[in-house]
C-alpha cells in the first residue's frame, strides 16, 4: 500500500516561492496520475494541479495557472509542486494524491478520482 508524505511548506511573504514535494513509498507512482489539492481554513478542499501517467500531460485551476508548475521524478518516486509569485489568497493546508487508474494522458481533477492522500502540509503566505 503506498503513502505519501509532504514536506516544503512554511511562511513565506507574498511575491515569493516554495516548492512542495510529495514522496511515495510502498510501490512505485511512475505508473500513477498525481495530483495537488488544498484546503484553506473553512473552504472545502479543492484541485491546484495534476500530471497524467504521462508527464506530457498536466492540468491547472486557473487561479495559479502561470505560477505554479508540476513535476515527477520517477528515480526518486517524488512529486513536486514549484510555486511562483505567492499570494495571500494561496495560504492553505497542501495535500498531494494518488489516482485511481485512468488512461495515460488523463489529468483527474476531483476529489474522488483519487483514492490515497497525504497528510498534508501548511503553506503560509504574508501580505
Amino acid at each position: 500500500q503506498v503513502q505519501l508524505v509532504e514536506s516544503g511548506g512554511g511562511l513565506v511573504q507574498a511575491g515569493g516561492s516554495l516548492r512542495l514535494a510529495c514522496a511515495a513509498s510502498g510501490r512505485s507512482i511512475s505508473n500513477s496520475g498525481m495530483g495537488w489539492f488544498r484546503q484553506a481554513p473553512g473552504k472545502v478542499r479543492e484541485f491546484v494541479s495534476a500530471i497524467a501517467k504521462s508527464d506530457s500531460y498536466t492540468s491547472y485551476t486557473d487561479s495559479v495557472k502561470g505560477r505554479f508548475t508540476i513535476s515527477r521524478d520517477n528515480a526518486k518516486n517524488t512529486v513536486y509542486l514549484q510555486m511562483n509569485s505567492l499570494e495571500p489568497e494561496d495560504t492553505a493546508v497542501y495535500y498531494c494524491a494518488l489516482a485511481r487508474t485512468y488512461s495515460s494522458r488523463y489529468t483527474p481533477r476531483l476529489l474522488g478520482e483519487y483514492d490515497t492522500w497525504g497528510q498534508g502540509t501548511q503553506v503560509t503566505v504574508s501580505s
